[in-house]
């Protein structure tokens, strides 16, 4: 991916849930060195906790319902070229995308996942990890294509699985390494 200028390219992040990954995105878009802008985040939970940073930094949001997922889309394309969107970062996105949607963003939109894929795509990760008796699970950043948590992988970082570890104290600690990792892979694509 290519900066024009010096101009930070314009980002929008799709949550569901607590939006911690979203804070630090936009911790790291406020520092200098960082590439992107975020100027719009997406959800589709009206619930979602992560919408009270669009309060908090003062940017826009928009809570689309996914009842019809073709018009939803529809409707959240039109809101990013509105936006002059560039990029998408899927932070704790409980939805899937349409391949129709991923093809118009094709290589412009990052996912982060909690395994080292390609092992434990999809959900409850940490449960299948321990479960499977792994030493180490993890976090990937990677493009997002039509196929599940299969796009190329940009970067990860491995965590080691404890004795006694739990899927909740798994999750936490995987969290943090997230936090860290989602800005590396963006400062990586964009050659920084």
């Amino acid at each position: 991916m290519k900066l024009i200028g010096s101009k930070k390219v314009k980002t929008a992040v799709f949550i569901s849930g607590n939006g911690s990954n979203l804070k630090s995105l936009i911790e790291f878009s406020r520092k200098k060195n960082s590439p992107i802008l975020i100027n719009l985040i997406i959800s589709n939970n009206l619930k979602s906790r992560g919408l009270k940073f669009a309060k908090i930094f003062k940017i826009r949001k928009k809570i689309f319902n996914f009842k019809d997922k073709f018009l939803t889309e529809k409707k959240i394309l039109l809101e990013l070229k509105r936006n002059k969107i560039k990029l998408i970062c899927l932070a704790g996105f409980m939805k899937i995308l349409s391949k129709n949607f991923i093809k118009k963003f094709r290589g412009k939109i990052l996912n982060i996942h909690p395994s080292l894929l390609p092992k434990f795509k999809g959900l409850n990760t940490h449960m299948r990890a321990i479960k499977n008796n792994e030493k180490y699970s993890g976090c990937t950043v990677h493009f997002v294509n039509s196929k599940l948590d299969s796009g190329k992988i940009i970067l990860q970082k491995k965590v080691k699985i404890s004795k006694n570890e739990t899927s909740h104290s798994l999750a936490k600690k995987i969290l943090i390494q997230e936090h860290k990792l989602y800005p590396q892979a963006i400062l990586k694509i964009f050659n920084l």
